[in-house]
């Protein structure tokens, strides 16, 4: 279908567009072909993406869709994505972003679960939608992009018969994330606040320093996940910038996409530091990536070494945050966080606090759980789960965990060591895997590790680690006696690996990360319980 060209707009200032949902609309009156959009399966001006993001909330409604309802998306990075977010923004209705590699069971068990009236699908993932669709009836409202799908109605053929001007009246909608968790039913994370009153979004915001008409943000990672979607399509776009999707993620040719485009502004996760680190010189210098003046990163702990490698190459315009789905903790610079290696930043007075099992407050320097405050505005709670909420929180109910550990040193500045669901006990001693994974991805012949505890008859558990190699490297015995020769030399003796295996590839979540509870699961097969 032609992508509409004009949109008649509705007399809205700036402050007014922000609190219905309608900022989109204002920039379309202000830039109207300016890009929003660049992708491999479309671009979008600001003017085509108000117009499309009109045309669907009309085509919602017109399908017995009202404010509250909620609405599941499976679709890769394409500009529908765009379309559909900007849409529920509007509209009062509630997004749920679904992951793309989930199956179709797993599909209708999120529809179900948070009562989606409409499901709106990628023609890439037909198989899955199409057995999720006979499991879900009370998502009678189906459309397809990309194509066509037996059950579902043309996406395109659905907008064409809607008109493009601006709603007269808009109303704020949300977006609710279903976090994958180390064990169990993915849970929704019910927030009440939009992206855009959060406090640390707003502080990422400052520092991004948007030029409307200049700047350009590339999205490397898929947009169901919190992260890209919140930094590198709801942030730019709410300032008026455009964003390049990136279908996938492939090194350089994100760095391709960074030169053709002029990007100034990125999200990353750190397994794609590393692997941008890992480029010949060659393929690192043919490119020019000096439009660049943000490079934003989260979502795990980044080893000191491969960070400091970054911003010797870059410079310091690498930025870091502790948040997650459920709330926010900090955000470093790369100038403080060069003083203080390591650091995710210093929190404001109150956000967050070290605990031990019990409970009971740590001083500094002493590891423990990590709570952070969750304000009384935008207290999250689990969809469904009044239990999982419950153990989220503290006895004061006004601090979360989300089972990470770490330390604040005397000046209040925040350290991560790891997950507490994956630390290794071994005789009793706590043994932090992404301290050793740091060590072993600076060694020459690993592309990348997952250390894990695996089952020992003695000491519970022993420290193991799976490692990938660069290519080129063969993983033999005498290697493995390297790698763990070159862990003692750098770590006390307790915490370095009794064992190293080779796998030609690691299990990895669609942002990039490993996905460690995979890598361990195989060591503890047949086991009654895992300790």
């Amino acid at each position: 279908m032609p992508i509409p060209a004009t949109v008649e707009h509705m007399s809205l200032d700036r402050r007014a567009a922000g609190r219905c949902g309608m900022t989109l609309a204002w920039h379309a009156r202000e830039v109207p072909d300016q890009p929003a959009i660049l992708s491999p399966a479309g671009d979008r001006s600001f003017d085509q993406l108000n117009a499309r993001a009109n045309q669907i909330v009309r085509a919602l409604r017109v399908r017995g869709l009202r404010a509250g309802d909620r609405v599941a998306l499976m679709c890769s990075n394409r500009p529908e994505f765009a379309e559909v977010y900007a849409a529920v923004q509007r509209s009062g209705l509630h997004l749920i972003p679904i992951n793309w590699h989930f199956t179709g069971p797993e599909i209708a068990y999120i529809a179900n679960d948070c009562n989606a009236r409409a499901l709106i699908g990628d023609v890439r993932y037909a198989e899955a939608l199409t057995e999720a669709a006979a499991e879900i009836p009370k998502t009678d409202v189906r459309l397809v992009v990309g194509g066509s799908l037996a059950g579902f109605e043309r996406y395109d053929e659905v907008l064409e018969r809607e008109s493009t001007a601006d709603v007269e009246d808009a109303e704020h909608g949300s977006t609710m994330f279903y976090t994958s968790g180390t064990t169990g039913r993915p849970k929704g994370v019910d927030r009440p606040a939009s992206f855009r009153s959060r406090p640390g979004l707003a502080l990422v915001a400052k520092h991004s320093a948007y030029r409307r008409g200049e700047d350009l943000n590339l999205c490397t990672g898929p947009l169901y996940h919190a992260a890209p979607l919140a930094f590198s399509l709801a942030g730019p776009l709410t300032a008026g910038v455009g964003v390049v999707l990136m279908d996938g993620w492939d090194s350089e040719g994100a760095l391709a996409l960074i030169e053709r485009h002029r990007i100034t502004h990125t999200h990353m996760v750190p397994t794609m530091f590393h692997r941008l680190l890992s480029l010949p010189a060659a393929a690192r210098t043919r490119h020019d990536l000096s439009s660049l003046r943000m490079i934003l990163h989260g979502a795990a702990p980044c080893p000191i070494a491969i960070k400091r490698a970054l911003i010797e190459w870059l410079g310091p315009i690498v930025y870091e945050y502790y948040a997650a789905t459920e709330g926010w903790g900090s955000f470093v610079t790369s100038e403080v966080w060069l003083e203080r290696p390591g650091t995710v930043g210093l929190p404001q007075s109150g956000q967050v606090r070290i605990a031990d099992e019990n409970g009971g407050a740590l001083p500094p320097g002493e590891v423990g759980k990590i709570y952070m405050r969750a304000p009384p505005e935008d207290r999250f709670a689990y969809h469904k789960d009044p239990e999982k909420t419950h153990d989220a929180y503290d006895a004061s109910g006004e601090y979360f965990t989300l089972g990470d550990v770490g330390y604040v040193d005397e000046d209040g500045y925040l350290y991560l060591t790891d997950r507490s669901a994956d630390v290794i006990i071994s005789g009793g001693v706590n043994t932090y895997p992404a301290e050793v994974d740091a060590v072993l991805l600076s060694h020459p012949s690993i592309a990348d590790s997952a250390t894990i505890g695996a089952p020992n008859k003695d000491w519970g558990e022993e420290v193991r680690a799976v490692v990938e190699l660069k290519p080129g490297i063969e993983g033999t015995d005498a290697l493995a006696h390297e790698l763990i020769a070159f862990c003692r030399e750098r770590l006390a003796h307790y915490k370095c690996p009794r064992a190293v295996d080779f796998v030609s590839a690691l299990p990895r979540e669609d942002s990039g990360k490993i996905f460690r509870r995979r890598v361990r699961e195989k060591y503890w097969v047949g086991r009654e319980k895992r300790i």
